[in-house]
C-alpha cells in the first residue's frame, strides 16, 4: 500500500520568527489598510478640486466666447436698426455700399466680413477685408456659408443673434440682425450679417492661457490628461445648427491632483515608517521581555533532559505572565523531584519485593533436599547409646574379667563402633546431597542476579508465519471490516518467537482500533517485509486515523494514548522495550491525521548471524 503525502507549506518552527512573521503581516496589512482609506480620502477629493478648476476655465471660455459673439451682435444690431439699411434693402445704391463697406467703416466695427442677405436668401452683397485689402476668396466662402444657414431659424423669432462659422481656414463669429426702420415700423427687408475673425492669438488674451483654436472635436468638452502634470482641455464652438465648427484647446496644469498624489505618498511614506518603527520597537520588546526568558526556559528544560537533574530554574522576581511561568516551572520540578523520589523507593521497594518473591520460591525449592536431610538427621536415633559404650569400655578395663565377657563385651564394642562408623558416612552422604542443593541455591540467586541484565534468547523464525498467524486479531475484529494483505514467502530473522508474536499482534490491535475510529465501517492492513544490508523491515500499514507529526514523539511514553477513552498505553511502550531487547527498533509514522499510519519494525536478518559465524 503506497502512503500519499502531500507537500504542506510549513511556517517558521521557532516562536520569535512566528512572532516576527505576524507583525511584518500586520504591518503590511496595515499599511495597505492605510493607504486604500487615504487613496479614497484624498485623492477623490483633490480629484474633485481639479475637476472644479478644469470646469471654471471651461465655464470661462464659454463666457468669453459668448461676450465675443454679444459684440458682433451688438454691431450688426445697430446696422440693422438704421433707416439708411432699410431703404437700401429697397433699392440698393453704390453710395451706401461704398459708404458702408469702406475699410475704414468695417475697421471701426472690428469686423473683417459683412453682407446683406434679402428675404428670400439671396445675398445682395457681401465682403470681406483683411489688413491688406479685400479678400475675393473668402468673400466667396461667406456667401456660400450664408447661403447655407436659414437665418431668420437662427435669430428664434428674435431681432438679432450671434453664432459661429467657419469662413474657410478661419473661425468668426457672426452677427445677424433684421433690416428694419429705426421705429420698428414697417416689413422687416432681409437681413444684415457681420462677421468678426477668431484667432488663437485673440482667445489666448482673453482667457490668459495659452489656448489656441483647431478643428471641431466633438460636441461636449473634452478633458484628456496626456501627462500627469498637464490636463488637456477642448471645449466645442457651436455653429448655427448647434454642431461645433471649432474647438478651443488649451492646457491645464494640475497642480492640485499633483498636489493630492504627493500629500498621499507623504501619509503613506510617514505612516510606514511610522509602522516600521512600530514594528521595530514591539519585536525588541518582545525579544527582551518575552523571547529572552523563554529562551532561558528552554535551556533549562533542555539542561534538565539531557542531565536528569531536576535543578531548579533562577527567578528574576518578575511578577508578570513569564515570572508566573517561571515559578510555576519550578513547582513543577519541586513535584516532579518527590514524584521522582517517590517512584525511585517504590520501584525500589516492588523491584526488591518481586526479586525477593522470585529468588525466595526458587530457593524454597532448592532448600527442600537440605530440610529434608536435616529433619532426617534430627530425628534418627544413634545407632548405640554412648552410655552403653561407655560401661562397656570400663569393664574391659577390668582385670577381673572373665574371658567370656571380655569377649562378648569386646564384639559389642566393635560392633558400636562399626555402627557409629556407617551412621557417620551415612551422614556425610547426606550432608553431601545437601552441599550440593546449597551450591543450587547460590547457582540459582547467582543465575538471578545475572539474567536481570542479559536479554531475551535469540532463534531464527519466520517473520511471514508470525504475521499470518496474528492476522486473525485483525481479520476478525468485530469493530471493522478490514482487508488485509501480506506476502507469502518467508524471510528468516533473529528474535525471541513469543516476544515478536506478541508485539505484532499488539500492532495489529492498534491498527484495528485505527480504522475504527475513522468511522468508515472498514479498511485494510497491509504488510510488507524488506531485507536490506543483513536487517529485515516489516512495514505495518493501515488507513486509520494516523496522528500529527508532533505526537509522534510521544507515542512511546509509558501511559501515553491518542484515544481518550481507553486507559494504559502500555502496549507501544512494552513493545519498543521489547524490539529494543531483541536488538532490533521500532518507529511509527504518519502523514497526519486522517492519514493512516506506518509502523516499522527491523529486526536483524539470519543470514546475518550465519555470515557472523
Amino acid at each position: 500500500m503506497r502512503v500519499r503525502t502531500r507537500r504542506r507549506w510549513r511556517g517558521p518552527t521557532s516562536l520569535g520568527a512566528k512572532l516576527v512573521l505576524i507583525l511584518t503581516a500586520a504591518g503590511l496589512a496595515g499599511a495597505l489598510g492605510i493607504t486604500v482609506l487615504l487613496a479614497t480620502v484624498i485623492t477623490p477629493n483633490f480629484n474633485a478640486l481639479e475637476r472644479q478648476a478644469i470646469d471654471g476655465h471651461v465655464e470661462r471660455t464659454a463666457a468669453v466666447l459668448a461676450e465675443y459673439g454679444s459684440k458682433v451682435e451688438s454691431a450688426v444690431r445697430d446696422y440693422g436698426d438704421w433707416n439708411d439699411s432699410y431703404r437700401y434693402m429697397a433699392q440698393p445704391t453704390p453710395a451706401f455700399e461704398q459708404e458702408s463697406f469702406s475699410p475704414l467703416a468695417m475697421s471701426n466695427l472690428g469686423v473683417q466680413g459683412m453682407a446683406y442677405v434679402a428675404p428670400n436668401g439671396r445675398v445682395v452683397i457681401a465682403r470681406w477685408l483683411d489688413a491688406k485689402g479685400e479678400v475675393p476668396t473668402l468673400q466667396g466662402q461667406l456667401i456660400a456659408a450664408i447661403a447655407r444657414i436659414d437665418l431668420a431659424r437662427t435669430l428664434k423669432n428674435g431681432n438679432s443673434g450671434h453664432f459661429y462659422l467657419r469662413v474657410g481656414g478661419a473661425v468668426a463669429a457672426v452677427g445677424v440682425a433684421q433690416v428694419r426702420r429705426s421705429d420698428g415700423t414697417g416689413v422687416p427687408r432681409g437681413h444684415v450679417v457681420m462677421a468678426r475673425a477668431l484667432t488663437s492669438r485673440q482667445v489666448a488674451d482673453l482667457l490668459r492661457l495659452a489656448a489656441r483654436v483647431e478643428a471641431p472635436g466633438g460636441r461636449r468638452v473634452a478633458i484628456d490628461t496626456p501627462s500627469r502634470a498637464l490636463a488637456e482641455v477642448r471645449v466645442p464652438i457651436a455653429g448655427a445648427d448647434g454642431r461645433p465648427v471649432a474647438s478651443v484647446r488649451f492646457n491645464v496644469r494640475r497642480d492640485v491632483s499633483l498636489l493630492g498624489r504627493r500629500m498621499l505618498l507623504l501619509a503613506v511614506a510617514g505612516t510606514t515608517v511610522l509602522l516600521l518603527i512600530v514594528l521595530m520597537v514591539l519585536r525588541r520588546m518582545i525579544a527582551q521581555q518575552v523571547l529572552k526568558p523563554l529562551h532561558r526556559v528552554e535551556t533549562h528544560m533542555q539542561r534538565v533532559r539531557g542531565s536528569g537533574s531536576l535543578a531548579l530554574l533562577d527567578e528574576d522576581g518578575r511578577r508578570d505572565e513569564i515570572g508566573s511561568l517561571g515559578r510555576s516551572f519550578n513547582a513543577m520540578l519541586r513535584q516532579l523531584n518527590e514524584l521522582r523520589e517517590q517512584i525511585e523507593v517504590q520501584s525500589f521497594a516492588l523491584g526488591r519485593s518481586e526479586s525477593a518473591v522470585a529468588v525466595m520460591h526458587n530457593v524454597r525449592n532448592a532448600l527442600n533436599p537440605v530440610s529434608t536431610i536435616l529433619s532426617q538427621g534430627i530425628a534418627q536415633a544413634p545407632p548405640v547409646e554412648r552410655a552403653m559404650l561407655d560401661r562397656a569400655i570400663a569393664e574391659l578395663a577390668r582385670d577381673d574379667l572373665t574371658p567370656a565377657r571380655r569377649a562378648k563385651l569386646t564384639n559389642f564394642v566393635t560392633a558400636g563402633v562399626d555402627a557409629w562408623s556407617t551412621s557417620r558416612e551415612a551422614m556425610k552422604g547426606e550432608l553431601e546431597v545437601g552441599r550440593e542443593a546449597m551450591a543450587h541455591v547460590l547457582e540459582i540467586i547467582g543465575q538471578q542476579q545475572k539474567s536481570a541484565h542479559e536479554r531475551p534468547p535469540l532463534e531464527p523464525c519466520d517473520v511471514t508465519e508470525i504475521v499470518a498467524r496474528n492476522a486473525t486479531i485483525a481479520r476478525y475484529s468485530d469493530k471493522a471490516s478490514i482487508a488485509f494483505s501480506f506476502p507469502s514467502h518467508a524471510h528468516r530473522v533473529l528474535a525471541n518467537r513469543v516476544i515478536l508474536s506478541q508485539v505484532i499482534g499488539n500492532l495489529f490491535g492498534n491498527a484495528a482500533e485505527a480504522i475504527a475510529a475513522c468511522g468508515t465501517g472498514s479498511g485494510t492492513i497491509a504488510v510488507s517485509v524488506t531485507e536490506r544490508d543483513g536487517e529485515v523491515e516489516v512495514a505495518i500499514r493501515d488507513d486509520g486515523e494516523g496522528f500529527d507529526a508532533e505526537v509522534g514523539q510521544t507515542l512511546f511514553q509509558r501511559g501515553f494514548s491518542t484515544r481518550s477513552h481507553k486507559s494504559g498505553g502500555l502496549g507501544l511502550h512494552w513493545c519498543a522495550n521489547s524490539m529494543t531487547a531483541m536488538e532490533g527498533s521500532l518507529r511509527l509514522e504518519s502523514a497526519g491525521r486522517g492519514h493512516g499510519a506506518v509502523a516499522v519494525l527491523t529486526l536483524k536478518a539470519e543470514a546475518a548471524m550465519r555470515a557472523a559465524a
